[in-house]
């Protein structure tokens, strides 16, 4: 594990360790089901539409595959966090995980391009809702002088599920691509642990037992609503933006001219590894932008990372450049965009009320991927016909500049000052 648990556990408790594992093993198979599709996405796709489709229909559709997998995840954050309320945490942390794990792996059985987007569909609702559900979890049980650098763990699962993914893709180069999805089906198994392992926190199991549910509604309403649209703004910038970067990344790397000249067997291995390593570059990105929450406070650390993440966009990815110089923009760009979800888990839930935590954390983290799907559709079908992936990652810079002005003045939890 990324984050040394011996040195960090000192003064746990067996439960609050075992519910951190729970939800940073929920945030590593979502990055290991969330990204299989974007590394066999054209194959994939091709496959289902036929070897005589034009290059464009294969970049369209597999886009709005991908933009309705974040309307997915938009609703699954949504409407589980609101389970998570009524239910509990460790129940919805299980519920999600089956959810992402069995669609995911039902996408091997996909014939028609359709029945790729509705599998995407459905795996993205678990996956929207194990954020709100583990995040939670985490923020009712781990001692808060430890809440920066487990909020950057908690991050990091996901980046390893991501290399998880990329190493999965490899392995299986050979196979075809719907055979991928079937590693997706194995998280399923780590619920029958988190079932027996995590019990409620004692938080929400004395709210919830003494106090009325508040309605949904309530996420609208006094002081909540404040705290209701500047976590959803400030989401929503930082996911339509990263997830631009995500999705155009390795077609950046395949359109380059030098690439194209290679044989086509040893494009997906060089792709391969360029995720890997910057995967590794988020993960240091993750501490970095944790170090710089606890020192400088949420404020200033989110106004730092969003103006570095804006210059890199504007500055890398204006211009197509060399393979080398490619990597390496590419690994500043997740180094501050990615990495400033390290500080988001342990950020939003304690801004919202007990009973209405996971239903607030849920919408208004996650209701930024309904604008990050819009935005992924509008580039990639832009791309297929007007702009490069390149370009694409250039015009998603421009969201980050009303993003710094907005980390100014986003509210703050009641043990932070800045």
């Amino acid at each position: 594990m990324p984050y040394n648990l011996h040195v960090a556990s000192e003064g746990i408790t067996k439960t609050q360790r075992s519910a951190f594992i729970a939800a940073w093993l929920g945030w590593g198979f979502d990055g290991l089901d969330g990204t299989l599709y974007l590394l066999v996405a054209a194959p994939f796709v091709r496959e289902l539409l036929g070897s005589l489709a034009a290059q464009k229909e294969v970049a369209t559709k597999a886009a709005i595959i991908q933009g309705v997998f974040l309307f997915g995840w938009a609703i699954g954050g949504t409407v589980f966090g609101r389970i998570g309320d009524r239910l509990g945490r460790s129940r919805t942390l299980t519920l999600t995980i089956i959810t992402y794990a069995l669609f995911t792996g039902l996408a091997f059985f996909a014939q028609e391009w359709w029945h790729l987007l509705i599998f995407r569909f459905l795996a993205a609702l678990g996956i929207g809702g194990e954020w709100a559900a583990g995040s939670a979890l985490v923020s009712e049980t781990l001692p808060k002088k430890y809440s920066h650098f487990a909020s950057a763990t908690l991050q990091n699962g996901y980046n390893l599920g991501m290399i998880v993914a990329a190493l999965t893709v490899g392995a299986l180069g050979h196979w075809d691509p719907r055979y991928v999805f079937l590693i997706g089906v194995i998280p399923a198994f780590a619920t029958i642990w988190i079932r027996k392992a995590v019990p409620e926190p004692a938080e929400w199991a004395g709210e919830r037992e003494n106090k009325v549910m508040p309605k949904i509604s309530d996420l609208f309403r006094g002081e909540v609503l404040r705290t209701t649209l500047f976590t959803l703004s400030l989401a929503s910038i930082c996911l339509a933006s990263v997830w631009g970067l995500l999705y155009f990344a390795p077609q950046v790397i395949q359109g380059l001219p030098e690439v194209k000249k290679l044989p086509k067997t040893e494009i997906p291995s060089l792709v391969r590894s360029v995720t890997v390593v910057y995967c590794c570059w988020n993960i240091v990105g993750c501490y970095f932008a944790a170090t710089l929450g606890r020192f400088l406070g949420y404020r200033r650390a989110f106004s730092i990372l969003l103006a570095c993440s804006m210059l890199t966009y504007l500055f890398g990815f204006k211009d197509s450049h060399s393979l080398a110089e490619t990597q390496v923009w590419l690994n500043i760009a997740f180094f501050f965009s990615s990495g400033i979800f390290a500080l988001f888990p342990l950020y939003i839930p304690p801004l919202f009320p007990t009973l209405l935590r996971t239903t607030g954390a849920g919408f208004s983290y996650n209701i930024g991927r309904l604008i990050a799907g819009v935005a992924t559709i509008f580039l990639g079908v832009f791309t297929a016909s007007a702009v490069s992936p390149t370009h694409a990652i250039y015009l998603a810079g421009f969201l980050y500049i009303p993003g710094v002005i907005l980390a100014l003045f986003i509210p703050v939890p009641p043990s932070h000052s800045t």
